[in-house]
């Protein structure tokens, strides 16, 4: 199946040829300069499938849009003819709005329309709603691409209208539908996809803000949340280059280390324990907190002792044997290198630790 796609350096483009690659399609052909007309029919011409993707969103001038959005996609049709290959064009919701924009996308489905009528041939218009993800370009078609760029470069936004409403839409998504929409043969003409979701811009830029001071804090937000996932995974593709890490705090004594990776919220929170040859941590229980103790490097024993009982359990760990050790509340608990090198312990919580109730009690085992 030969393939053309115009548009591979925009947002949507990008991120479809790279799917295909991902997906093993190696007849793959890309145009962005529409001014080499051969080039173009050459490409019509050895193509099966084509995705007209180039778009122009931003412009005072109402012939700009006529030209990128509108006569590129007449002379796309014009090459076809009627041969049959299926057309795929991305259009948007402003379609229905009287915008320079909006105007130049409904004259180019209303061409689009025109042709399959005359020819029989298959297209599949998407109009798309609020597109965002990776590699969307700020400041131009994308509220969610300037705030996501603005915040993780620290950067002040405007929010002039917090109430106005918005409609998004991934780019995952968007992918998904359009290749599905390839492999199918009963696709209709107007194309959905979905999810969207519906939100407020003032809402937005509080989410995305709290992204990145929780990102400073080692806080991971709610990715149940199928539209948190998607915000975070995108807004982190804004990070500068010299900003992806961020230097933790140790606690730092002579018996090793203590330090608190990520918090997960009501999920809890993960840490690593680094501990020196013979030294003992612990000797603590908790009503209701619990942990799992994961030993990455060295060796030793987590002993247990039932508060109110003399009876002592011991698990061996190790590195040499990746294994996770339950921690159960009501059992006082500690563990020891007992190697000669120093021992590493991943512990996972089910609650952020509160110093205020910390629900940890002291107690040899």
């Amino acid at each position: 199946m030969r393939i053309l796609i115009t548009g591979t350096n925009g947002f949507i483009g990008a991120n479809l040829k790279a799917e295909l690659i991902n997906r093993k399609y190696s007849e793959i052909a890309e145009i962005n300069d529409f001014g080499d007309k051969l080039l173009l029919k050459k490409y019509v011409d050895e193509s099966d499938l084509i995705f007209h993707l180039q778009t122009l969103y931003r412009s005072e001038d109402a012939e700009a849009f006529e030209s990128v959005n509108t006569t590129t996609t007449k002379n796309i049709i014009e090459l076809i003819g009627k041969r049959r290959k299926t057309l795929f064009f991305i259009s948007s919701t402003q379609a229905e709005t009287d915008s320079l924009y909006g105007i130049s996308k409904l004259k180019a489905e209303k061409v689009i329309e025109e042709w399959m009528n005359a020819t029989g041939n298959k297209a599949v218009i998407f109009r798309l709603a609020n597109e965002f993800g990776k590699w969307c370009q700020p400041k131009l078609n994308s509220v969610v691409a300037t705030f996501c760029d603005d915040i993780a470069n620290n950067r002040e936004i405007k929010v002039d209208n917090p109430d106005a409403p918005l409609r998004l839409v991934y780019i995952d998504d968007i992918i998904y539908g359009l290749i599905t929409a390839a492999e199918k043969e009963n696709t209709p003409l107007y194309a959905e996809v979905n999810p969207t979701y519906e939100i407020t811009v003032g809402q937005l830029a509080e989410i995305i803000e709290s992204f990145n001071a929780g990102r400073i804090a080692g806080n991971v937000p709610d990715l149940r949340n199928e539209l948190i996932k998607k915000l975070y995974s995108t807004y982190l593709s804004y990070l500068p280059a010299d900003d992806f890490s961020i230097l933790l705090n140790s606690h730092t004594d002579e018996r090793g280390s203590f330090t608190e990776l990520l918090h997960f919220g009501e999920m809890g929170q993960v840490s690593i324990n680094n501990s020196k040859p013979g030294v003992t941590k612990g000797n603590h229980w908790h009503h209701t907190k619990t942990e799992k103790f994961i030993v990455i490097k060295g060796s030793g024993i987590i002993r247990f002792r039932k508060i109110g009982e003399n009876k002592v359990i011991e698990y061996f760990v190790s590195g040499d044997k990746i294994e996770v050790v339950d921690i159960p509340p009501g059992y006082t608990h500690n563990i020891t290198n007992s190697g000669e090198t120093d021992m590493l312990t991943v512990v996972w919580a089910n609650e952020v630790f509160d110093s205020k109730t910390p629900d940890t009690y002291f107690e040899e085992v």
